[in-house]
């Protein structure tokens, strides 16, 4: 999978089933289940539970290959986050991934204090890099998001979901999506049909990434990606339910299977 790829599954995957118990009135948890296909072929699957209490939020789940996928790069990975809504934008506290990726394995923790990173702790932890590599500087790390709670929005009308700079950061990256209003169109998936916002995304690599690396500057100069918003009941919350992604290998396309609510 792409970096980007990496970046944006979780969040798809995670605010889904927290959009849909709020849609239900409060409190709530769901299942769900998403995949990502590169050109029409499932290379990834994920299943998620959330649980949304008030304006606190808890995200627990896995992700792993599938398909060809898993022969030629074995992929497995458990990932969690909890924050609360403050104001229009999400307010990370915590965020945890571990993958195993065939016999390679990275464990990052992240805490977040006043809408800033606090700390960043990785298992074995991050390679020295070479004069090439762009740093994380502390600068890079204020008003940021983990990429499960990035993507969740508060807006007064469906167009001001475009509107904004999405700041990501994953424990070694840090890069924005800035949005911009594309069109609003019905949509129709399980849990959800009405209209959706579609906005188009432009990649911007901030730190955390060697220069001219050729997956990286394809996202920044030439990638197409497109991401769809739907409203969360009538609370003013808008999550991503569909997303797309350029990629030197091909479009990477990341949606919903099934999301119900656990009794």
């Amino acid at each position: 999978m792409t970096r980007l790829a990496k970046l944006i599954l979780p969040a798809l995957a995670a605010v889904l089933p927290t959009a849909s118990a709020s849609a239900q009135g409060g409190a709530g948890s769901f299942q769900s289940e998403y995949s990502l296909s590169v050109l029409g072929l499932t290379v990834a699957r994920s299943s998620f539970s959330s649980t949304l209490k008030g304006d606190r939020c808890s995200v627990r789940g896995s992700i792993a290959s599938a398909g060809l996928a898993r022969i030629f790069d074995s992929t497995r990975g458990t990932i969690a986050a909890s924050g609360r809504f403050s104001g229009p934008r999400p307010r990370p506290e915590s965020f945890a991934s571990d993958y195993v990726s065939g016999r390679k394995a990275q464990k990052t923790e992240i805490s977040f204090s006043g809408g800033n990173v606090a700390r960043t702790v990785n298992v074995p932890p991050l390679k020295k890099r070479g004069s090439d590599w762009v740093p994380v500087a502390p600068s890079d790390l204020r008003a940021v998001a983990d990429p499960i709670s990035a993507t969740l929005v508060r807006a007064d009308k469906p167009k001001e979901i475009c509107e904004r700079r999405i700041k990501m950061f994953d424990g070694e990256m840090r890069a924005d999506l800035v949005l911009s209003y594309s069109s609003t169109e019905p949509v129709s998936i399980a849990g959800y049909q009405g209209k959706a916002v579609f906005c188009n995304a432009r990649f911007v690599p901030v730190a955390g990434y060697r220069k001219g690396h050729r997956s990286i500057e394809y996202l920044r100069n030439r990638s197409k990606i497109a991401i769809a918003f739907a409203p969360v009941g009538t609370t003013g919350i808008y999550a991503p339910i569909y997303a797309t992604v350029g990629t030197q290998i091909g479009t990477v396309t990341i949606r919903a299977r099934r999301f119900e609510p656990i009794d």
